[in-house]
């Protein structure tokens, strides 16, 4: 499995549901990155998108608690163990992780590469997920940038290759 993500420099992801900051560059990475893949987020990060759709031209999963909760086109898996079971059914290497801090940091153990769009600067997040320059099982396998957006905002399009990939449960 991957995941795929755009951090500040303190690891943080969002605040109050919404992306620290979006950068188009990321933002058309992303896209090109999931098309035509498979898409693992929890329900509120569904609730980000616009309209609250899933995203088209992919297999979007939702995990959420909510019992009575469905989504138009979209698998939707209430446990861990309901989502690792339909993952079984993709390719391992058509899987994308791609939020929120719950599902990311549960799931990241399990997953062998890493799309980080690393962005130069902090801001007030309430979301983070694992560092992974701190954890020994993570490596930088490739990075592209630094680019500039704006006026003061660096980012770096940085590859993880996890060396101790876990098996699904």
């Amino acid at each position: 499995m991957n995941f795929i993500a755009a951090v500040d420099q303190q690891w943080g992801i969002g605040r109050n549901g919404s992306l620290l900051q979006p950068i188009p560059h990321d933002l058309k990475r992303f896209k090109s990155l999931t098309l035509n893949k498979v898409v693992v987020l929890g329900r509120k990060t569904l609730n980000t998108f616009p309209g609250g759709k899933p995203l088209p031209g992919r297999t979007n999963i939702i995990l959420t608690r909510q019992e009575d909760f469905s989504a138009e086109g979209a698998i939707i898996c209430r446990s861990f163990d309901e989502l690792y079971n339909m993952l079984r059914s993709y390719s391992d290497e058509d899987i994308f992780i791609i939020g929120g801090g719950e599902i990311y940091n549960a799931l990241i153990p399990y997953c062998r590469t890493g799309y980080i769009t690393k962005i130069y600067k902090t801001y007030p997040a309430d979301t983070f997920i694992i560092d992974l320059d701190q954890s020994p099982s993570w490596e930088v396998a490739a990075t592209e940038g630094p680019y500039l957006y704006k006026d003061d905002i660096y980012y770096t399009f940085v590859e993880y290759r996890n060396k101790q990939v876990l098996s699904l449960p």
